[in-house]
């Protein structure tokens, strides 16, 4: 590839990280060309399709986490291991949780679950293992429970960003000290709460952002007798 189409192409990756972090699936290849400042038929030339652009962003991502969690196994302490990955990870996925969304949430998610989970799966086992050899993390700890924690956090990060941003370490720190098998809540907790006002306006926030079941279009019928 030239040099030129080289520069081409890292535009519109990073004219598509910007407005799906943004906007998520909304996001049209007409949007990322006008954002990149390239014609449509330029972003076409590289990604004839926009699932196919969705594919490179989330090749970058799997590197990006990849690599976070190598450094981690480079650290001879299990426990500050396993908490620089946790902390790091979601940092990483806090600075654009709409492309987070947009990645797992377009057609074909699944599949790159499954693509995600064979590369990193292997990686976050052995930091698991010793962290759980080292005495240090709670023997009845798992894999899927780290899992679910950092999606718990994922509301947090999404309804605090513009009422009191990075309020999630302090959750984080929470989750950290239940996992741990020493914890020491006077560490854990560095960060202040967040204030009566900054809890109404999350609140608020996630009123808004709930999903509501529709209304039903008609009363269901009684049951048939006799």
């Amino acid at each position: 590839m030239r040099k030129d189409a080289i520069r081409s192409r890292e535009r519109i990756l990073a004219a598509a990280r910007e407005l799906f972090a943004e906007a998520g699936l909304s996001t049209t290849l007409n949007d990322i060309a006008h954002h990149a400042g390239v014609g449509v038929g330029t972003v076409y030339r590289h990604f004839p399709n926009r699932e196919q652009l969705i594919e490179s962003l989330f090749e970058e991502r799997i590197d990006d986490v990849e690599a976070i969690l190598r450094s981690a196994l480079d650290d001879p302490d299990p426990w500050r291991a396993l908490t620089g990955y946790l902390e790091s990870s979601i940092e990483l996925h806090a600075g654009s949780r709409g492309l987070q969304q947009a990645l797992l949430g377009a057609a074909g998610g699944s599949e790159r679950i499954a693509k995600a989970r064979a590369r990193l799966e292997p990686l976050d086992t052995e930091l698991i293992r010793r962290a759980h050899e080292a005495g240090a993390l709670r023997s009845d700890i798992q894999l899927q429970d780290l899992r679910i924690l950092q999606l718990m956090l994922a509301p947090v990060i999404d309804l605090s960003t513009g009422v009191a941003r990075g309020l999630w370490r302090r959750y984080l720190a929470l989750v950290l000290t239940a996992l741990s098998t020493e914890p020491s809540p006077a560490e854990a907790l560095q960060l202040a709460p967040p204030s009566r006002e900054q809890v109404d306006q999350i609140m608020v926030a996630f009123g808004r952002a709930t999903p509501r079941r529709p209304a039903p279009t008609s009363l269901p019928r009684p049951p048939a007798t006799g």
